[in-house]
């Protein structure tokens, strides 16, 4: 029987301002999971989160999109979201959309990343939380892990690795998908996935259709209608044996690319990989934050985590992100540190181009 491996995460409150989740919000959430446990529902998880974002991780045997397991998270989440509110914490109940759960959870507000696979005889995985950035953000480190040889050396030197991967790419204005081999089709890939903001990777897979990565990929702006949160991803990546070393996975995340998101979900900035300890996004609400948790998956049980960014090899690249941090924000509420104009009719911007409107006039007149 295959193992399931789901990622299910949410904001649902924080404390001062878009910050911290409160332990209390984690503790309900660990109760719910637990009971669902012990009605065989999954068969183990793990409670993470980062910054404002609480970050379901479960085992099961029932497959992805599963009624049951999604309900768990639903139920997890709305339990918690009563907490949030007696408390007072900001942004309660936030990327909860709907307060009626209708078969499973995709589509009302929560980021879903899910995998079925048949173990390995050791099979390493491991989890990317993120905070302030939207799923593009995953699009140049996933690229790297599984088409660059540069970052994967394993594409040149290793024979299972060197025929490369399948991309899975979601157009998530017009939603349509398309598949893209590589090498064969990396310029095209490349072509798609730089525009971060429309493009998204979604999955991974050998070319023997074995899968290797997923990720979260709901624009929580889009399915809202307006600005509500950013979407905070998430991403499940198998490592070794098959797949690109766990050295491999790391590496693309010494580099602090710039991604979309930060405060008000408005700002270019440069990603910071922190251990679970530091993913508390607060100079501007950031910069945006991505934690690395990495398992063994035996028998659908999770072995560790190791905390992956709990390493000092990778203080260059916070302290490149600082550095970075510091150069865009001085460009204030202006291009390139603000997203361009396409990008903030997602935001909260349209509210005072509403508000100016009507004072507009030709250029003629």
């Amino acid at each position: 029987m295959k193992t399931t491996v789901s990622v299910i995460k949410a904001d649902i409150g924080s404390v001062s301002g878009h910050c911290v989740a409160h332990p209390a919000l984690i503790d309900k959430c660990e109760e719910v999971l637990t009971d669902a446990m012990e009605s065989s529902i999954i068969e183990d998880f793990y409670i993470t989160r980062c910054g404002d974002d609480i970050d379901l991780i479960m085992t099961h045997k029932n497959g992805e999109l599963n009624e049951e397991v999604h309900r768990t998270a639903y139920d997890a989440f709305m339990k918690a979201t009563e907490i949030a509110r007696e408390l007072k914490l900001y942004g309660a109940g936030q990327d909860l959309l709907s307060d009626t759960f209708s078969g499973n959870i995709k589509g009302m507000g929560p980021g879903v990343a899910e995998m079925e696979f048949k173990e390995r005889p050791s099979d390493p995985v491991i989890v990317y939380c993120c905070d302030k950035t939207e799923p593009g953000a995953f699009n140049l480190p996933i690229f790297k892990m599984f088409a660059d040889p540069f970052n994967t050396a394993g594409l040149v030197i290793d024979p299972s690795l060197h025929d490369g991967f399948k991309f899975e790419v979601y157009d998530v204005m017009e939603h349509t998908k398309v598949i893209l081999d590589c090498p064969e089709e990396m310029y095209d890939l490349l072509a798609l996935i730089g525009s971060t903001g429309r493009y998204v990777i979604k999955r991974v897979w050998k070319k023997n259709g074995e899968i290797a990565a997923a990720i979260s990929t709901e624009r929580l702006n889009l399915m809202a209608g307006e600005y509500v949160g950013k979407d905070d991803p998430a991403a499940i990546v198998r490592a070794q044996s098959g797949f690109p070393a766990n050295g491999e996975v790391v590496e693309p995340f010494s580099f602090p690319h710039m991604v979309s998101g930060w405060m008000r979900g408005s700002h270019n900035g440069p990603i910071m990989p922190v251990s679970q300890e530091n993913a508390n996004p607060i100079r501007f609400d950031g910069p945006p934050r991505i934690i690395g948790l990495g398992f063994q998956v035996a028998d659908a049980q999770l072995i560790g985590p190791v905390d992956l960014f709990d390493d000092p090899a990778f203080d260059e690249a916070r302290k490149q992100s600082s550095q970075v941090a510091n150069y865009i924000r001085r460009h204030g509420p202006f291009e390139p540190h603000r997203l361009p104009s396409e990008e903030m009719e997602y935001t909260s911007l349209p509210g005072v181009m509403k508000k100016l409107e009507p004072r507009f006039t030709k250029m003629d007149e």
